[in-house]
């Protein structure tokens, strides 16, 4: 698995998360936005709760005197157009901008419901992993269920109109929000979004309330913890996952404290002479005993591949 790159590594990322995030959830209600339930969590900033819904993410709103910026519009047009709804709810500004935490179909999508003014701003990195690997993760997820398939039936790519490396910076008018990507972690794009201000950090799936993080294939675990560093930086009071509850700062360190322990198990059990494979399977199980309940534990084994790989 460590000696795909690029597309490939992509691919087998996609087959990996599509079942296993099925596994977790089991069956579950229709992934749709719902209405009516946005929250004010700063004084520029909302969010449309994901209710643990599969394939809903957390959306967020971020509105200045000028322009305002939505965050992971959601799976597909008919959610899209439920996260409009809302944004004409909390902002009478006609300029719109669009961002994704990540690639995944849940976090893009529903930008096609967006009118082409609305500008869409993405790395050079988050756009190459939807290129190489978005349209396969809608085609997976629209077998998932009729009404998941019936919902992405006319999804398409929407290229960046504004791209960046590594870092940018976007004043809506009286609020700046700052963007960083961090990949690869849960994903080689993976992009945090600061609210200046508000201290609000949208964080994607690189850090998580309660919960095991998605660690895939492609996954660094030194890259991990390196962006558990830029975004305490930031000293969030409040952090927005992609999925979950919303939660305050520290749970970044509640977080490294896990991604730590996974590290430093699966050094020791490689110094041991420990195979990779059983080291995961190890690292594993303990992690789950100590965490019983916690969602997304089949990333751990990702996790303990990555800091064996990783290790001298």
């Amino acid at each position: 698995m460590r000696g795909l790159s690029g597309p490939a590594c992509l691919v087998v990322a996609l087959l990996v998360f599509v079942p296993l995030l099925a596994a977790q959830r089991g069956p579950a209600p229709d992934p749709l936005v719902k209405e009516g339930i946005t929250v004010k969590v700063a004084p520029h900033t909302f969010v449309i709760p994901d209710q643990n819904v599969g394939l809903v993410p957390n959306v967020g709103i971020v509105v200045g005197s000028r322009a305002t910026l939505v965050i992971d519009p959601g799976l597909g047009r008919r959610n899209g157009e439920a996260v409009l709804r809302e944004v004409a709810k909390v902002s009478k500004n006609s300029e719109l901008y669009i961002a994704s935490t990540h690639y995944h179909a849940e976090h893009t999508t529903g930008y096609i419901a967006f009118p082409a003014s609305a500008k869409y701003i993405n790395s050079k990195v988050q756009e190459a992993d939807f290129a190489e690997s978005g349209m396969q993760m809608v085609q997976q997820f629209a077998g998932r269920s009729p009404a998941t398939a019936e919902i992405l039936k006319d999804a398409a790519r929407r290229t960046a109109d504004i791209t960046f490396d590594r870092e940018y910076l976007l004043d809506l008018g009286g609020v700046r929000v700052r963007f960083v990507v961090v990949g690869p972690t849960h994903t080689r794009g993976d992009t945090g979004f600061f609210v200046e201000g508000d201290n609000v950090l949208f964080s994607g799936d690189v850090v998580m309330n309660e919960s095991f993080l998605a660690a895939m294939p492609a996954s660094s675990m030194k890259a991990w913890l390196a962006a558990f560093d830029t975004f305490e930086a930031f000293r969030p009071a409040t952090i927005v996952p992609s999925h979950g509850a919303v939660g305050p700062g520290s749970i970044i360190g509640v977080n490294r404290e896990v991604m730590k322990t996974i590290d430093a198990r699966a050094r020791a059990l490689k110094a041991q002479g420990r195979a990779a494979d059983e080291a995961a399977t190890a690292v594993s199980a303990e992690l789950q005993a100590a965490h019983p309940g916690w969602p997304r534990a089949n990333g751990i084994a990702a996790a303990a591949r990555s800091a064996y790989a990783e290790a001298p």
